[in-house]
């Protein structure tokens, strides 16, 4: 007796034909992750605040793989920008399959003497901007389509003093994620959340003044790249993770083990 194969991994991991907008997506992880959807066969959108020169860049990478690629100048923490981002994605696109909530900023600090503008740009951009993209894309994301937040392993674990309100936003995508899944499955749209750990970029280098405090708490003492976390974000916007949903998954070098 005989049995048909499976079919391979790789036919699951296909994203031909699908449209994704990645926020934040000029350099490091955003970077890396519009990238790798691209490479797996997706059209992408990508957002930016400033830096216009780098997030060409990234889509003229994109556009050689064969991809259309379009760049979108939109700060996060504004309500019309990022609702106008959306909407531009998806008519430049022809559609939209797969959210990825890259976009995010990192202040620190004693809460004590943290200033009022730090604390807005955390909460304005971490969580007001992905709730305000997130509610834009429902309506033009596909049935059987794709959220993915970006979290960090400091959600739920907080190793080191000065980061409170910052592991306060990205706490918020875990119950973010859980609700919206619920929200979403009706329609088999999923949603998850990828938790970073120290990961090589321009806003936590691997040289940088945390690199022993980092490397002292992983199990593989080594930073991880963000080619890491593309890595999880295309598994999860494929046809393989169709039914993953509401759920965390940590890429972290063991920091939360």
């Amino acid at each position: 007796m005989t049995s048909t194969p499976n079919p391979s991994l790789a036919a699951h991991l296909d994203l031909s034909g699908k449209k994704a907008l990645v926020t934040g997506a000029s350099r490091g992880i955003g970077a890396a992750i519009a990238r790798s959807l691209a490479a797996a066969g997706a059209d992408v959108a990508i957002t930016y605040e400033r830096s216009a020169d780098r997030a060409e860049a990234v889509a003229g990478e994109i556009r050689a793989l064969g991809r259309k690629a379009v760049a979108i100048r939109a700060d996060s923490a504004d309500a019309a920008a990022a609702r106008a981002a959306v909407v531009q994605a998806h008519a430049d696109l022809g559609g939209l399959d797969i959210l990825v909530n890259n976009a995010g900023v990192a202040r620190g600090g004693p809460l004590e003497t943290m200033s009022l503008e730090d604390i807005d740009a955390l909460i304005g951009v971490n969580i007001r901007g992905v709730v305000l993209t997130t509610q834009a894309a429902i309506p033009l994301l596909s049935d059987g389509g794709r959220i993915i937040n970006m979290g960090s392993c400091l959600a739920d674990r907080v190793s080191l003093p000065g980061i409170s309100i910052y592991s306060m936003t990205k706490s918020a995508m875990v119950a973010l994620t859980k609700g919206l899944s619920r929200d979403l499955g009706p329609r088999r749209i999923t949603v998850n959340v990828v938790h970073p750990g120290p990961t090589d970029t321009d806003m936590n280098p691997a040289d940088g003044p945390n690199r022993d405090a980092m490397l002292g708490g992983m199990s593989i003492k080594q930073y991880g790249t963000p080619q890491d976390i593309a890595n999880m974000v295309t598994f999860l916007a494929s046809p393989a993770a169709g039914q993953i949903t509401g759920s965390g998954f940590v890429v972290d070098g063991g920091v939360n083990a």
